[in-house]
């Protein structure tokens, strides 16, 4: 059959994975690497996956159900479908099984792969063997391609509105839950695919023992906002998937005069990360240009966690983030052309964060919010 682009050039790169190990065919289970390589991707109620020879045309595999919104999204041009009482192991271990392969390539990493899934798999094709191509899912849909970007542009362009529709409205007496309902109107009036909203949080009331990192995924409270707070605000909309993310710190009438020291000084800190950027760069390299300048003026006392990680496809994972690739200090990949990281920074209670793209020579934000303090009833 003939693959249409984009896909083409992905089930390429993949099948390029499978040659260096000898696969015979590829299990793919993983609900982002299915989005991307397939078009469609679904929740695993049931266990799901395409089965991709190295020759030959892929199989989709998954709840009859789910087999009408599949063909209408997929180019794959065979959707097997089983009933809710079936075998779905056995199912997918008779597809894999047409292919006669010696060698099973999988993702070891995967969400969908459990050990029950491998063992069995692996009791029902007998004459098989799998082979672990560890992080695949990942790692190989670390480059974008244009539409990539643009889905991630667009959410971004999103994420600063939301930002901007939450700033103008805010005012003493609301909740972090207001924020969000703010957020979420915002997100699915201007075609987010849906309204989950991200982290919002009153810092420095989440953040125990001092002003540290604890603010960043604190869960709602019923705590109503006064003079004086600092309202955390990380947005996180999608568009087919993909994902542009960016945090702000807004504060509940004028920003003490140290915070507005603190933010400037992270902002220049940051734009020092993002000035070091570029394809070939190693990202340990990077990410101690922020962090050990952090650290040396006594912004943050320890820095356990990393500045950034990449942003992409999200799906139905168990996870929010995707730190396959990150920066930190023994992080030894490089930057390339095309990628898109999430870069964030926090001190003393105070946020602040990109959705940023490598380019030819640099890199690029995607999210436009003025890079300070932003104050509530400001229209930005």
């Amino acid at each position: 059959m003939t693959i249409p682009a984009p896909y083409f050039d992905r089930v390429e790169r993949l099948r390029t994975q499978m040659r260096a190990v000898g696969a015979d065919v590829f299990l793919c289970d993983h609900a982002e690497m299915l989005a991307w390589l397939t078009g469609y991707t679904v929740s695993e109620t049931f266990y799901r996956g395409v089965v991709v020879p190295l020759d030959g045309d892929p199989v989709w595999v998954l709840r009859e159900i789910d087999v009408v919104p599949c063909r209408a999204a997929t180019w794959v041009g065979t959707v097997l479908g089983y009933a809710d009482h079936a075998d779905a192991h056995a199912v997918m271990a008779e597809v894999i099984g047409r292919f006669a392969p010696a060698n099973i390539g999988a993702d070891f990493t995967s969400f969908g792969f459990t050990a029950y899934t491998r063992d069995r798999l692996g009791e029902l094709l007998p004459e098989a063997r799998f082979t672990n191509l560890h992080d695949v899912s990942n790692q190989i849909r670390a480059v974008k391609d244009a539409g990539e970007i643009e889905n991630t542009t667009r959410a971004a362009t999103i994420a600063d509105g939301a930002m901007a529709a939450i700033t103008a409205a805010l005012e003493p007496g609301m909740r972090p839950r207001d924020a969000a309902v703010i957020a979420a109107h915002h997100y699915l009036t201007n075609g987010s695919d849906d309204y989950w909203v991200g982290p919002i949080s009153i810092s420095r009331r989440a953040s125990a023992g001092g002003h540290g990192m604890g603010f960043l995924h604190a869960t709602f409270t019923e705590n109503r906002l006064a003079d004086g707070d600092i309202l955390h605000v990380e947005l996180v909309p999608r568009i087919a998937n993909y994902s542009a993310r960016f945090m702000r710190s807004i504060a509940i009438g004028a920003p003490r005069d140290e915070d507005i020291a603190t933010m400037a000084r992270m902002q220049t800190l940051q734009d020092a990360q993002f000035a070091a950027i570029r394809p070939g760069v190693k990202a340990a390299d990077a990410d101690a240009v922020l962090r050990d300048a952090m650290l040396a003026e006594g912004l943050r006392e320890t820095y356990p966690n990393i500045t950034g990680y990449q942003l992409g496809l999200y799906a139905k994972t168990p996870r929010s983030s995707d730190t396959s690739l990150s920066l930190h200090p023994a992080a030894n990949w490089q930057f390339a052309q095309g990628q898109i990281f999430h870069l964030y920074t926090t001190a003393w209670g105070l946020a602040l964060s990109e959705t940023v793209v490598v380019t030819q020579d640099g890199c690029q934000l995607l999210t436009k919010t003025p890079r300070r303090i932003l104050q509530a009833s400001e229209i930005l």
